[in-house]
């Protein structure tokens, strides 16, 4: 009987043990390092006090909700619900019933099979409401911003932004191939020299934030339109957080300052005060919109907005378009808030907005101000580095139509009590 068989078996251990291990494979050693890369800069944040923690709310959005790990009912001051619309019967109802009768979605972009009636009577609704030709919805409004400036402008042409300029105006002229140029924060000086430097471009286009969020200064339009007017340019603003509520009627920056007729562009959003679901839109000269919908990018490959989203959202336009209530009960809130912490020894930044900045400079301090207002009984967030610069940590208040002269009087004192703990005041 042959013994080769025996030898192999005896063999086969020893083999498993002087053989070397293989080495990982690489795919893993990648993933070990980017997740190594990745940790080390989280606990950086932390470090620096910048960590943004994400709080649950467990209820509706309103000037008073309930907040996961609070006991009892929380005064909301940080949310876009300038309006108080975003829980208003009549704006839910007009979601549930679009939901009915519309579905949940249409799996769809708006070119293929993606738009309906109720889409298009939108659209209507929003060109009547600030006085324009025609508008396009997106799925927000940074989508709208990233749309625009690539399909309007070419290599020939020039782009002049504010340098304090929302992220989303920057990333979408990035998209664009036109003479990139920035001027001073709302420095008509130097829009003129930026202006005076453009024109040998085929087209200018002058670009800021109606209202700045950060620091809620409104920007000085009338200004702007008139050297835009010298230098034969274009006007657009951002309206994120000036639609329905500014002006007489809350038309926004441009009614306010009365330059409606001057500006020729203006991107908004449906996720603030009108209804603050989601989506944004364009509206302009009908040129420029039928031009954004066969080329504009984000509109052309995102999915049609829901109809709920869209019901809702129409329901508030129409609201608005019907009185102008709301939007007048806005200014004296805002000037209780602002005199009453001003009195208190606080910094407010900003002009007569309801976005109250309350600057305290210091990340950190900004981070635990916040944490002691929840605990009495007031939700604010503290913002800091890279959404506002370094050394400009802020708690940012914002003032809802829906907020009483009670609820501002509660968020003053705690804030008064809180900043005192702190040695913010005296």
């Amino acid at each position: 009987m042959s013994l080769l068989p025996g030898v192999r078996g005896l063999l086969r251990p020893l083999r498993c043990v002087l053989t070397p291990p293989a080495p990982p494979r690489r795919g893993y050693a990648a993933v070990a390092d980017a997740r190594a890369i990745l940790e080390s800069e989280l606990e950086g944040i932390r470090v620096a006090g910048t960590w943004k923690g994400e709080r649950i709310i467990t209820s509706k959005q309103g000037p008073r909700i309930n907040v996961d790990g609070s006991r009892g009912t929380i005064l909301n001051f940080c949310a876009n619900n300038y309006l108080g619309l975003s829980s208003h019967p009549e704006v839910v109802q007009a979601g549930v019933d679009a939901l009915n009768t519309y579905g949940a979605g249409l799996s769809s972009v708006r070119f293929i099979c993606g738009t309906q009636d109720l889409h298009k009577e939108l659209e209507r609704r929003l060109a009547e409401f600030h006085e324009r030709e025609d508008c396009i919805l997106y799925a927000s409004c940074f989508d709208a911003n990233a749309g625009l400036f690539e399909v309007l402008l070419g290599p020939e042409d020039a782009v002049l932004s504010d340098e304090l300029n929302h992220a989303s105006i920057i990333d979408g002229i990035r998209l664009c191939r036109a003479k990139r140029l920035r001027y001073k924060h709302m420095s008509l000086e130097d829009l003129e020299a930026r202006l005076q430097e453009a024109q040998s471009s085929r087209m200018r286009l002058v670009v800021t934030d109606g209202v700045f969020s950060m620091d809620g200064d409104v920007a000085p339009l009338e200004g702007i339109c008139a050297l835009a007017e010298r230098y034969g340019a274009l006007v657009f603003i951002d309206e994120c957080h000036a639609t329905g509520f500014l002006g007489a009627r809350g038309r926004g920056t441009d009614e306010l300052l009365g330059v409606m007729d001057r500006v020729h562009i203006v991107n908004s959003t449906l996720g603030k005060a009108l209804g603050g679901a989601a989506g944004g839109y364009t509206v302009g000269p009908k040129p420029l919109i039928d031009l954004l919908r066969q080329r504009s990018r984000p509109y052309l490959f995102s999915n049609s907005l829901p109809p709920p989203v869209v019901g809702s959202a129409l329901r508030a336009v129409e609201m608005l378009l019907a009185s102008s209530h709301i939007a007048q009960s806005m200014a004296a809130k805002t000037t209780r808030f602002r005199d009453q912490m001003t009195e208190a020894g606080f910094t407010i930044a900003g002009s007569a907005h309801p976005i109250c900045p309350v600057m305290l400079g210091d990340a950190r301090l900004a981070s635990l101000m916040a944490d002691d207002m929840l605990k009495l009984g007031v939700y604010v967030v503290g913002f800091s580095f890279p959404v506002v610069p370094k050394g400009k940590a802020r708690i940012r208040v914002q003032i809802s139509a829906a907020h009483s002269d009670q609820d501002i009087d509660r968020c003053v004192e705690a804030f008064i009590q809180t900043g005192r703990k702190h040695g913010v005041v005296a």
